[in-house]
Parts: C-alpha cells; sequence; structure tokens
C-alpha cells in the first residue's frame, strides 16, 4: 500500500486544517502517518484512518541539543516507516524534515505556511532561519505557499532553486459545510475578534475601535487564548468589550457578528478565521498585508485597513456603521461568494492530491 507520512506541529493543526487532505489521503487507499505533537483531536484523526506517532517539534525552542534530538527523531521514523511521500508543514518540519528526506532520498512537499517572524524580521536571526529554509527546500518535489508574497520572498532572497516547482494554495481553504452561509442576525450590532490575544494579531487596534464606538447596541466580542497578563488585566477590567476566552466552536459567535473585524498584521500564509468568516457570509476588516487582503475585495466584502493603524481602523469600522442592514447582509453575501470561489478546501486538497499523484503515479 502507498504511504504518506506527515510532519506537522501538533494534531489540533493537523485535525482541524489537514484533516480533509488526510481523509481524501484514507479513501483512496494511501497509509498516512501523522507525526507530531498530542494536543486535541488525536483519536478523531486515528477515527479517519491515520496512525500518529508523538514528536514534540517543540516549535518556539532554540536549544540546540533539542534540535539535534528533533533531527534524529525525524530520521528514525522516516528510515521506519519508508514513506513514498513526505508532507511537511511549519518552520520546523519543513526545515529538518527536508533536510532528512533529502539525505533518505524521499520526495517531499514542504508547504510555507507564513513567513514567521525569524524570517520576516531583518537581523542575525532572519540570516540564520533564511539559511536553514534554503537547506530545507533545496530538493522539494514541490513547494506549496500560501500566497503570492511568500513566494516572491523566497524567491527575492534566492531560497529556491532556478528550477524549483512552486504552486500557490488558497491556505488552508474552508470548510464549506462547517463554516455555511448563515442566517443575518437581528438586534444588536456585534463587531467579533477571533484569535490568540497578542498585539501582532491587532488586538491593539480592535480596543481602540471598541473604546470609540462601544454602547448599548454596539457590542465587541473577543474570542481566544490569552498568555499576555498585561492583557489579561486589560481585558478583564476593559468596558467596551466581552472576553469570551478559547472557544472549540466559532461558529455560534460567527452567527452573531455584523462585522468580523481582525486587523492582524501577524505574518501569516492565510488567515484561517478572515476565511471562515467570510464564508459565514460576514462582512470583514482586515489589514493590507500578506494572508489577509487576500480574502476580501474591498469596499465590496469588506474594507482593507492600512497596517497596524488606529485611525485606519476606527474609520473601517464607523463605516460598516455607517450602512444600512442591508448593505451590510449584501457585503456578507459577497464575501461568501469569493469564499465558494476562491477558497474552498476542496481546490487545496485537490492540489496535493495532483502533487502527490505525480511523485506516486495513480
Amino acid at each position: 500500500m502507498k504511504k504518506v507520512v506527515m510532519l506537522i506541529n501538533d494534531t489540533t493543526y493537523a485535525y482541524n486544517l489537514r484533516g480533509a487532505i488526510i481523509n481524501r489521503l484514507v479513501e483512496e487507499k494511501y497509509d498516512v502517518v501523522v507525526v507530531c505533537k498530542i494536543l486535541k483531536h488525536k483519536e478523531k484523526l486515528e477515527k479517519i484512518g491515520a496512525k500518529i506517532v508523538a514528536v514534540d517539534p517543540d516549535r518556539h525552542g532554540t536549544n540546540p541539543l533539542n534540535e539535534i534530538r528533533l533531527l534524529k527523531k525525524y530520521k528514525a521514523i522516516l528510515k521506519k516507516e519508508k514513506p513514498d511521500v513526505v508532507l511537511t508543514y511549519n518552520i520546523k518540519p519543513n526545515v529538518y524534515g527536508g533536510m532528512i528526506c533529502q539525505k533518505l532520498k524521499i520526495p517531499y512537499i514542504p508547504n510555507i505556511t507564513g513567513l514567521g517572524t525569524p524570517v520576516e524580521n531583518p537581523g542575525k536571526l532572519q540570516k540564520l532561519a533564511i539559511a536553514l529554509y534554503k537547506k530545507g527546500v533545496k530538493n522539494a518535489a514541490c513547494v506549496f505557499f500560501q500566497n503570492e508574497e511568500n513566494r516572491n520572498f523566497f524567491v527575492n532572497h534566492k531560497m529556491l532553486r532556478k528550477n524549483s516547482y512552486t504552486r500557490v494554495v488558497p491556505g488552508s481553504g474552508v470548510d464549506l459545510e462547517k463554516h455555511p452561509l448563515m442566517e443575518w442576525p437581528d438586534g444588536k450590532i456585534h463587531f467579533l475578534y477571533a484569535a490568540r490575544v497578542m498585539k501582532e494579531k491587532g488586538i491593539d487596534l480592535f480596543l481602540a475601535a471598541a473604546r470609540r464606538y462601544a454602547g448599548e447596541d454596539i457590542i465587541f466580542d473577543i474570542c481566544g487564548r490569552c498568555d499576555d497578563e498585561k492583557y489579561r488585566q486589560i481585558l478583564k477590567n476593559e468596558r467596551s468589550v466581552i472576553y469570551h476566552g478559547e472557544q472549540n466552536d466559532m461558529n455560534p459567535f460567527y452567527a452573531q457578528c455584523s462585522c468580523f473585524l481582525y486587523p492582524s498584521y501577524y505574518p501569516e500564509g492565510m488567515s484561517n478565521v478572515l476565511l471562515e468568516a467570510a464564508a459565514s457570509g460576514r462582512p470583514i476588516i482586515a489589514a493590507d498585508r500578506a494572508g489577509c487582503r487576500e480574502t476580501l475585495d474591498n469596499e465590496e466584502t469588506g474594507f482593507i485597513v492600512a497596517v497596524n493603524d488606529e485611525e485606519s481602523v476606527i474609520k473601517a469600522t464607523g463605516r460598516i456603521l455607517e450602512l444600512s442592514v442591508d448593505e451590510r447582509k449584501q457585503m456578507g453575501l459577497n464575501g461568501r461568494r469569493k469564499i465558494e470561489k476562491e477558497f474552498d478546501r476542496k481546490l487545496v486538497v485537490q492540489a496535493y492530491m495532483e502533487e502527490i499523484n505525480k511523485i506516486i503515479g495513480d
């Protein structure tokens, strides 16, 4: 039986964003082995038919000894599993997995799920990250990117060979059945932020808009994990917002909101929450940066705002409030149509199957 090994950060990410690919591979009679840290959804992945091998990439760790151990673990697993092709995601699996696949002569397909701050921000760490990435993707069968700007970065920094084969896919895509078009909400206007609470994901900008416009009939909701003690205290005492904490199911919040306000400038491949909110039929406000601007058509499905610009966010929020209910609803419907056409998760799955079949054969 044909075998695919997936090197990825954790089971939560694997199930939520790569579950459709795993399911399709299993349906087409592939053995699928997922190598990652065990968090949520391990049993769901096993129910689909995947074998789980526990390895913690320690995504933020920099201890050289731990990095060497990770390399050795990947090598031992790939030698044991003998896959026909390896799929890698996230920085460490892309780099270390790619290096091991080259050594073992296993075809592999990395997915650049965003540059991340080590690659994007100039300095010594950037030089190291670029050098490592260059080694990791050197002999890839195909390199997937989630936006054109990230691909251009790799090209401009000579991180790809001249004959490297690349494809741009629409992020992780959206499961349109899991995120259906929702009825328009009655009553109060809700602005929603859903992400890890951190500066780079635009929380200060969201708070600024809330402080300007929040009232009895205009509500600002925040969902997401908060690890920063400073923001925990702000959210605890801030009267202009309602903090709901981390949520397993965002659909009730998408259903309630009138606009998804997410002015993130974090370096990610494609924002999943923007895609989900637009799929639900809600106008979105997003920053003019790669991984965000692609998810909307300015003034048709929402508003694009300047990067890390408080006044721009406040102005766009005001424009949403100036629209009639029917105009907001139409903007949301326009967004849904865009998602159906450009960001259906089936498009991403099909791209993977095409490249895997080129390597393994039908």
